[in-house]
């Protein structure tokens, strides 16, 4: 006799239990927002290292995850990405952003990339070339510096600290040896004094800009986008070769760039969906 229907939805189905233990080991990454060591992996997901090692042998093949070569750890891989892609195509600041990148750099002739807050850092999730040939290895993907960028001081200007904590320590780990600055949590009292200045600074004008860094002849603009509640959803960036984009607080190029994030930033707040873009 078959069983009754309401007895057979709340049967548990059965599913592939290697692929629920790989997930552990997913979502023990995810977590974390910044790469980790086998060790630290195998504690999360409850494995012996290493029954750990092998299952992220095969979530590497499959593009979930990466080794980084230098330090050994564990970070999203390539598929990794085009699935956090997938996702955030519903999202609606992302949607609504993705037709003002293309008409700003349309309109300026400028590249402009659309970041979003990162596992590692602000990520650039989408990337409109510009006319205008520029010379800097810049594509989906890419992590932007924190300190060394327009784009990584918006975002250490309009994120909440716990989660640019997460951020400062996976960039700083990724620094370690070569000789870069550091103004996260690490900096010394006068150091963070001073780039508390700076960051007070960009939200006061709502922009910031970057003239020759962090790549010598490239200079950037970067506004934040806001939602009703004023949290930081994304972050939009021009980038022109340095003496040919204007980077004036007032010049041409900052003034379409505030209105662009201006109107997306309005057009979520006059949405009747959930738009809020807190974490």
């Amino acid at each position: 006799m078959p069983a009754p229907a309401s007895a057979s939805a709340t049967r548990t189905q059965r599913g592939i239990q290697s692929v629920e233990v790989g997930g552990r080991l997913l979502r023990a990454l995810a977590d974390a927002r910044g790469p980790l060591a086998l060790s630290d992996l195998a504690a999360s997901g409850d494995l012996p290292s290493g029954q750990a090692h092998a299952y992220l042998v095969s979530l590497t093949r499959l593009g979930l995850i990466k080794r980084d070569e230098l330090s050994g750890r564990y970070e999203p891989g390539p598929l990794a990405l085009r699935l956090g892609l997938l996702h955030l195509e519903h999202q609606p600041a992302f949607r609504g952003a993705v037709p003002h990148a293309a008409a700003l750099a349309q309109q300026t002739g400028f590249s402009v990339a659309i970041c979003i807050a990162g596992p590692q850092g602000p990520t650039i999730v989408r990337y409109e070339h510009g006319g205008l040939p520029l010379h800097v290895n810049l594509h989906v993907g890419t992590v932007m510096s924190l300190p060394g960028t327009s784009t990584g001081r918006v975002f250490c200007a309009f994120l909440p600290a716990e989660r640019l904590q997460p951020m400062w320590a996976g960039q700083s780990a990724s620094a370690e040896g070569s000789g870069a600055v550091q103004r996260g949590e690490h900096a010394d009292a006068a150091a963070r004094a001073a780039f508390e200045a700076v960051l007070e600074g960009i939200r006061a004008r709502g922009m910031e800009r970057g003239i020759d860094a962090p790549t010598p002849g490239v200079s950037s603009l970067c506004v934040p986008v806001l939602d009703a509640q004023n949290q930081l959803c994304l972050a939009l960036t021009a980038i022109g070769a340095t003496g040919a984009i204007d980077v004036k607080w007032n010049g041409a190029v900052a003034r379409v760039m505030r209105a662009a994030a201006l109107e997306i930033g309005a057009a979520l707040q006059s949405s009747s969906l959930d738009t809020s873009c807190a974490a």
